[in-house]
C-alpha cells in the first residue's frame, strides 16, 4: 500500500512539478511528435520498467515467470520513487521520448494529459492487439486508455473504489445505524449525535489548504458523475455537481464537525487519538489504516459512501494507474508482452496484489477467495468483497486532463475561501472556473 500512503501530499508535489516541467504548457500537438518515429518493434532483448515503491516491488514478483514463459526477454524493474517519476517521464515525453523506460507506471491523474499532449509518445497498443482485452477490466477505466487517435495507449493496472470507513464503535455509541445513512445529508444530521457521545469530529481537511487536500471535494463530484472538466476537456468547476459538493463541506464545517487537519501528520495523530469518526478514501485504505493503527483493530468498518446528493449514485472510481509502452522503446512488441502478461493474468494480478496492495483492475481476479474472505481488523467484515460488489455499479470515467494541476490549485483556493472565510461555494467556484479557463484556453461547459 505504501505506494499510495501519502497520495494526498504527494499528488500535489507530482501535479506541481508536472506543471513546472510544462506538461500543461504544452503544445496540442506535443513535444512528442516525432516519438513515433524512433521506436522499434523488437520481440526479444531487455527492458526496463519504471515503478515505484512497492508497485515496483509487486511488478519484480512478475519478472521470474515471465521471463520462464518468455525466454529470450529480461526485464529489469526500476523503482523511480513518487513524485520523481512524473519528471522522468514527462522530461522524456517533452524530448521526444529520449532516455524512457519501454514500460512505464502511469498514474490516471497523468495519463490523459500525457496522450493529450504528446498524443505521439506512447505506443499504439492496438497494434499488438491490446483492443481484445477491452471487456476484462472494471467499467470506466477503459475511456482513459483510448487517445484521439481511438487507440489503446495502455491497459488499466490499480482501481480505487471508494468507501467511507467508519468507528464501528462510535455509531453503536451514539446509536447511529450505518444502513440509515444513504446521503451526506443523513450523516450532517448524525454527526452531532456522534460527536456528543464520543467527542469525535466526522472527519478532517486542511482548511486553510497548506497541501492541497482535494481528495474528498472530487470525491463528492465523482459521486455526481462530474469533475473539474468533462469528457470533451471543458471546464465544469462551477457546475451544479461542484456547488453542490462544495456545498456539502461547507456544511460540515458549519456544523463543527469538520476537524482542521493542517499540519505534518496531523491527520494520522487524529485518528490515533480516536478524534476523527470517518475516513471517506477508496480500496488502498483498507490496509493503511490496519498497518498504521493496529490498536484500533475490531473497531473500523466500510459502508459504501453516502450520496452526495439525496437519491444519488454511490460508487465512484477515484484513481487508477495503468501500464504504457513508450512509443520510442526499441523492443515494443517485447514491452508489451510484459504488460500483458502482468495485468491480465489473474494469478500474477493477485500475487503483486498480495505483495503490493495494488487493488486489480482486472475483473477474473475477483474469484480469488481473499476477496471474500473475513478481515478481523475489520470484525470479520469482508472489506474486499464491498469494494468489489461497488464497482459492479459502474462509474464513469474522470478526464484529469493535461490541465489538472492548475484545476486543483484553484479549487483549493476556493475550498479555503469558503472554509477559512465563509465564502459562497458557488461564488468561489464561478471565479476559480473563469480564472481556469482564461489561463487553459479552455471553453467553459454551459
Amino acid at each position: 500500500m505504501s505506494h499510495h500512503l501519502s497520495r494526498r501530499h504527494l499528488l500535489q508535489l507530482a501535479t506541481a512539478s508536472a506543471a513546472g516541467l510544462g506538461l500543461t504548457a504544452c503544445g496540442g500537438s506535443g513535444s512528442g511528435g516525432s516519438g513515433g518515429t524512433g521506436g522499434a518493434d523488437g520481440d526479444s532483448g531487455r527492458i526496463t520498467v519504471w515503478s515505484w515503491t512497492t508497485a515496483a516491488e509487486a511488478l519484480r514478483g512478475v519478472v521470474p515467470s515471465f521471463e520462464r514463459d518468455n525466454p529470450g526477454i529480461t526485464v529489469d524493474v526500476q523503482d523511480l520513487g513518487n513524485p520523481a517519476i512524473w519528471d522522468k517521464i514527462t522530461v522524456g515525453l517533452a524530448s521526444g521520448g529520449k532516455g524512457l523506460a519501454d514500460v512505464l507506471h502511469i498514474g490516471v491523474d497523468y495519463l490523459p494529459g500525457y496522450m493529450e499532449k504528446f498524443p505521439q509518445g506512447l505506443a499504439d497498443l492496438s497494434k499488438l492487439g491490446a483492443d481484445r482485452h477491452k471487456d476484462a477490466f472494471v467499467e470506466g477505466l477503459w475511456p482513459t486508455v483510448i487517445g484521439k487517435d481511438k487507440a489503446v495507449h495502455a491497459l488499466p493496472w490499480e482501481v480505487n473504489p471508494l468507501g467511507l470507513f467508519y468507528r464501528h464503535d462510535y455509531f453503536e455509541k451514539a446509536d447511529v445505524d450505518p444502513a440509515s445513512l444513504s446521503s451526506w445529508d443523513d450523516l450532517i444530521a448524525a454527526g452531532p449525535k456522534i460527536r456528543a457521545a464520543t467527542g469525535a469530529q466526522l472527519l478532517g481537511l486542511d482548511k486553510p489548504g497548506t497541501v492541497q487536500d482535494m481528495d474528498f471535494f472530487q470525491n463528492l463530484m465523482q459521486l455526481q458523475g462530474a469533475f473539474y472538466f468533462d469528457t470533451e476537456g471543458r471546464v465544469t468547476l462551477a457546475s451544479d455537481e461542484a456547488v453542490q459538493a462544495l456545498t456539502v463541506i461547507k456544511r460540515l464545517n458549519d456544523a463543527g464537525l469538520l476537524a482542521d487537519t493542517a499540519g505534518q501528520g496531523t491527520w494520522k495523530r487524529l485518528v490515533g487519538q480516536g478524534k476523527l469518526a470517518t475516513a471517506p478514501y477508496p480500496a488502498w485504505a483498507i490496509e493503511y489504516l490496519s498497518d498504521k493503527f493496529p490498536a484500533q483493530s475490531g473497531k473500523w468498518r466500510v459502508m459504501q459512501p453516502p450520496a452526495a446528493v439525496p437519491g444519488g449514485g454511490r460508487s465512484a472510481i477515484v484513481n487508477s494507474t495503468f501500464l504504457t509502452v513508450s512509443a520510442t522503446s526499441k523492443r515494443r512488441k517485447a514491452a508489451w508482452r510484459f504488460v500483458e502478461y502482468a495485468l491480465t493474468k489473474p494469478a500474477e494480478i493477485n500475487r503483486m496484489f498480495a505483495s503490493g496492495g495494488v487493488f486489480p483492475a482486472l475483473k477474473e481476479a475477483y474469484t480469488d477467495p481473499k476477496f471474500s474472505a473475513p478481515d478481523p481488523f475489520y470484525g470479520g467484515q469482508k472489506v474486499l468483497r464491498s469494494f468489489v460488489d461497488s464497482l459492479t455499479a459502474g462509474a464513469g470515467a474522470t478526464n484529469f486532463t493535461g490541465d489538472y494541476s492548475r484545476a486543483l490549485k484553484l479549487a483549493s483556493d476556493a475550498q479555503s475561501q469558503v472554509l477559512i472565510k465563509g465564502a459562497d461555494p458557488a461564488e468561489a467556484l464561478k471565479a476559480a472556473a473563469t480564472q481556469l479557463a482564461q489561463q487553459t484556453g479552455r471553453q467553459q461547459a454551459a
